[in-house]
């Protein structure tokens, strides 16, 4: 059986990008670490994820290409530390996100071991165009 790409239809120009993008957003989609995505207000929407034991300098948040990265990187300031049991998570990730046009980050801040990023939504302008016709 083959794929029917979503960009093949002739109805759909220009759309071969939203197959890639969900393609990508499909990608790296491990349980770690656990996150919430709640709409905070018409055009607000808030990702919390689950980061103890981070501190800020060992998270980085940024936008490359449309998609919202977030990665984790936990300094072992102390290797002399002998564990008999570790369940806590110290382990590094990346968890993506894809962002949609119009759709911008506010802020990023942590508390209690939770990563809280607030996101917008921009109206674009209203365009409205008129094609005019030539002649050959």
């Amino acid at each position: 059986m083959s794929k029917i790409s979503l960009g093949a239809h002739p109805y759909l120009l220009g759309f071969d990008q939203l197959e890639r993008m969900a393609e990508r957003a499909a990608k790296g989609a491990d349980g770690y670490p656990p996150y919430n995505i709640e709409h905070t207000a018409p055009d607000g929407f808030r990702i919390t994820l689950a980061v103890a034991g981070f501190s800020d300098d060992d998270l980085s948040v940024t936008t490359e290409d449309r998609q919202l990265v977030i990665r984790g990187r936990m300094t072992d300031s102390d290797e002399q530390r002998v564990f008999l049991h570790r369940g806590i998570a110290a382990r590094a990730f990346q968890r993506s996100f894809v962002l949609a046009d119009g759709v911008e980050v506010i802020s990023a801040e942590i508390e209690n071991g939770l990563l809280h990023i607030d996101l917008r939504r921009v109206q674009p302008e209203q365009i409205h165009q008129t094609i005019p016709i030539s002649r050959k």
